[in-house]
């Protein structure tokens, strides 16, 4: 039997096998560094300012690539690219393990960040091998595996750290990636289809424009202060980029994203939930350890150390698991607009039970815990609604899109508890817990906000997906 027949023939539990393995990877690469950013910064003898440059260059390496990988796995062939993106992912954590200094290491961190593609690729491979009737269920897993990833990270970054050190961080990821990657190029087949349209490279350089002078700013904001320079004028650049890509898509016969698929209801609703969400898990996972790593002499937090702070969100990890696997039960028993907005409603809760009681690792733990079930049945219900509304052609730029959307709202989310924590401070200068409490509250009106778009999505989704671009 030849390899293509070989590969045609593969078993659809292998090949989610696979997907689950790669967007596992991807998540992972996300939050790993997240806790341990002031002891990378002593590894690298760099200056704190620096070494946030580690998260933001992958967060806008990643940010470009997602959207653009998905169009060419389109074009190309899902199975290709899925490779192409974990052996990048490989390349750039092997030169990041091995730089010597800041400099390499945010080199490798783009490079890390082109495999952004992972995450659109493996819905599109679900949705062209998996049997219609069990995609929304397998979209489910791989959803919530890609919510467990992510927090998974932040669990394990300070055990590993005192196990390994710190380029291990690096090391175990890269390992992780040749092996998924070996694993798609015999596991996966060929797309079953593909489409030739060719990618309009005008349009991925505005879209890469805007995105970069948006994302940069709203990352630094908080060191550069919203008033200088350098925040106003890359934020003006980015509106008048993002005008005339709109511009240049609209106009295209090939457009990079199709900005007719981007106005039906069920795309546009689930793209601002999306957006929504982001704000609130973003925030959460970065400026919670930060609280529960406080000192309880400043009034409030619990002293935890790194790895302390790592297991207090673990509860948070294995419920968004559970809620994933949930998710594709529950949309078929009350719908898609039902159950992401009851997913909405408890986010909502979720914060708001962290702005009222959060002197107890109890309560912490309870209202994360919701939160958990929250994100894990959210991600898995814009997921398939993204695949259900979608042409197949259209799946893995949309889901790009949708991740992109969620980006966007975390560092919105960073953004906006960073200026409300930094406006409350005690008289030592360390950050006062009322800011913390305020900021919780503003989380919860993004929850409130998502419940009330999710209640615009259609019924049934499938019939929104026949509004096709003519």
């Amino acid at each position: 039997m030849s390899s293509s027949s070989s590969k045609h023939a593969t078993a659809p539990r292998t090949i989610i096998t696979i997907v689950l393995l790669a967007a596992f990877i991807f998540a992972l690469f996300q939050s790993f560094l997240t806790p341990v950013l002031p002891a990378l910064q002593q590894e690298l003898h760099t200056s704190p300012t620096l070494v946030t440059w580690v998260m933001t260059a992958f967060l806008l390496s990643a940010s470009v690539a997602t959207p653009v990988i998905g169009r060419l796995g389109d074009r190309h062939g899902k199975d290709r690219l899925l490779v192409a993106s974990l052996a990048t992912l490989a390349a750039g954590s092997v030169m990041s393990a091995m730089a010597p200094g800041i400099e390499l290491m945010l080199v490798g961190r783009v490079i890390q960040g082109v495999g952004g593609g992972v995450l659109p690729l493996a819905f599109g491979i679900v949705r062209d091998e998996v049997p219609p009737a069990k995609v929304p269920g397998v979209i489910g897993i791989v959803s919530a595996l890609t919510a467990v990833g992510g927090g998974a990270g932040t669990v394990l970054a300070g055990p590993l750290t005192d196990a390994f050190g710190i380029r291990s961080l690096f090391w175990i990821p890269a390992a992780l990636s040749i092996a998924a990657a070996a694993a798609a190029r015999v596991g996966i087949p060929p797309s079953p289809s593909r489409y030739p349209s060719p990618v309009s490279w005008l349009a991925t350089t505005l879209l890469a424009g805007w995105l970069v002078a948006l994302l940069v700013p709203l990352t630094q904001a908080a060191r550069w202060g919203w008033t200088s320079a350098a925040v106003i004028i890359p934020l003006v650049s980015a509106a008048g980029l993002a005008f005339a890509w709109v511009a240049v898509e609209r106009r295209s016969d090939r457009p990079l994203i199709d900005l007719r698929m981007m106005r039906r209801t069920a795309v546009w609703t689930t793209n601002l939930v999306s957006l929504l969400f982001g704000i609130g898990l973003f925030a959460v996972m970065t400026f919670l350890p930060v609280y529960v790593q406080t000192p309880p002499d400043a009034g409030y937090g619990f002293g935890a150390s790194v790895t302390e702070a790592g297991l207090i969100l673990l509860p948070m990890t294995v419920t968004m698991f559970a809620g994933g696997l949930a998710a594709a039960a529950l949309q078929r028993r009350y719908g898609a607009r039902a159950v992401l907005a009851g997913a909405s409603a408890a986010q909502a809760a979720s914060t708001v039970m962290l702005a009222l009681g959060h002197d107890s690792r109890w309560q912490v733990l309870t209202a994360l815990s919701l939160l958990g079930v929250a994100l894990g049945i959210g991600f898995s219900t814009m997921s398939n609604v993204i695949v259900a509304a979608v042409r197949p052609d259209q799946t893995g730029v949309a889901n790009g899109v949708t991740a992109n959307v969620r980006t966007i709202g975390g560092s919105l989310g960073v953004v906006i508890m960073a200026a409300v924590v930094g406006a409350y401070t005690s008289a030592d200068g360390r950050p006062a817990e009322a800011g913390f409490t305020y900021g919780f509250w503003i989380l919860a009106l993004a929850g409130i906000a998502a419940t009330a778009v999710s209640l615009l999505l259609p019924r049934r989704v499938e019939r929104d997906a026949q509004v096709k671009a003519a």
